[in-house]
């Protein structure tokens, strides 16, 4: 992850986006000079770009974390509002998101609608559950293993910009 391609990518996206129309009266905002977090879906380049361009082509709006990772990790919840620069596989900037919904619900209670909404596999509930099974197993930030009651972050989210 290059910090100066960020930059530049938040400095063209957040003028493509219009999150500062009042810009040229009041100058820039702190919000504005910070890019927002950089990060990219799954756990490897692969999955990536995989995720990344599901987002791209428009079919994937939501994701799905798991609540625990982001205890441990001490990091907050996401919220209605929230940007996040998506990066691809080799870790450039490549999206500019708004987060619209966030929910958090035990994994066994995750819907049909988030499931296909995640864009992935054949978008079914049963196909949603078994990968993001194996992937809460296999890429766990915590020590508490997977469980069918864990807390699910559920996340729904607008595209901005692309590049």
């Amino acid at each position: 992850m290059d910090q100066q391609e960020i930059e530049a990518f938040w400095a063209d996206a957040r003028v493509r986006a219009g999150l500062n129309p009042a810009h040229a009266l009041t100058g820039p905002t702190t919000s504005e000079s910070m890019p927002p977090p950089a990060w990219s879906f799954g756990a490897d380049p692969d999955q990536a770009d995989r995720l990344l361009q599901l987002v791209l082509d428009g079919t994937k709006t939501a994701t799905a974390s798991a609540e625990w990772d982001y205890k441990v990790e001490g990091e907050a919840l996401p919220t209605p509002g929230d940007l996040s620069i998506i990066l691809d596989g080799a870790g450039h900037p490549r999206a500019l998101i708004r987060t619209t919904e966030v929910s958090v619900v035990p994994f066994d209670q995750v819907d049909s609608d988030h499931a296909y909404a995640e864009g992935e596999g054949d978008r079914s509930l049963a196909g949603w559950r078994e990968v993001h099974q194996q992937f809460f197993t296999q890429h766990a930030g915590h020590d508490r293993g997977f469980s069918a009651d864990m807390p699910v972050v559920l996340e729904r989210f607008k595209v901005l910009v692309t590049r």
